[in-house]
């Protein structure tokens, strides 16, 4: 039998590593990624693992009830920073009309890393996680994952919602990251697309 031989940083064959591409930005605010199983074992589509290796100031934890997880509350713990979870609900803080008030300390945004269905539970189970604020962001962009099926009009990959959220901050000036980092943020996600398009064309006309 023949198995592809994987690229072990992207998690993506060989023949479409995009290690290249990526090139990390440093960030004030630490982001953390919180992957559902389910998506640390895709290979095609998993933007969760483009998103920390394209942040140097980053973690990325794997898993579904994160109470116990110590690293996890070793953030959420510590009182020199400000953790958030980047989770969109009728309580959360629209970071379009509202600025985060800091008072000194550092940002931690908590990404999740999973489908709709997936996330709720995600959260429900990681109390930690959920007794957090919640911040989200409004926004008219379509998302350019065509191939992978969106739960709701104007839903964003967790790359382009990390993408929205630097460019809030940039403009609250809790981030100061050039232009030209962030036009190219999403160029390792932009070339994943193409790729997987490729394939499915010449499958679908096999």
């Amino acid at each position: 039998m023949n198995y592809r031989k994987m690229c072990y940083k992207c998690n993506r064959p060989k023949n479409s590593c995009l290690c290249i591409l990526i090139k990390p930005i440093t960030t004030k605010t630490k982001f953390i990624t919180l992957m559902h199983p389910k998506e640390f074992r895709k290979t095609k589509n998993n933007t969760g693992r483009l998103t920390h290796m394209s942040l140097k100031n980053s973690e990325l934890f794997v898993g579904i009830d994160f109470s116990n997880h110590k690293k996890v509350n070793d953030f959420i713990n510590n009182p020199n920073f400000f953790s958030v979870v980047l989770y969109p609900s009728n309580k959360s803080i629209c970071i379009n009309d509202e600025k985060l008030e800091l008072k000194g300390k550092q940002l931690v945004v908590f990404i999740i890393d999973a489908t709709w269905d997936c996330s709720k539970p995600m959260l429900r189970k990681s109390t930690n996680l959920y007794n957090l604020p919640k911040i989200s962001f409004t926004h008219t962009k379509v998302s350019a994952y065509n191939f992978k099926r969106q739960p709701f009009v104007n839903a964003l990959s967790t790359i382009e919602s990390t993408l929205s959220v630097l460019e809030i901050l940039n403009t609250q000036e809790i981030e100061n990251i050039s232009d030209i980092e962030l036009k190219s943020f999403l160029k390792p996600f932009e070339e994943l697309i193409k790729f997987q398009n490729k394939f499915t064309n010449r499958a679908r006309f096999k």
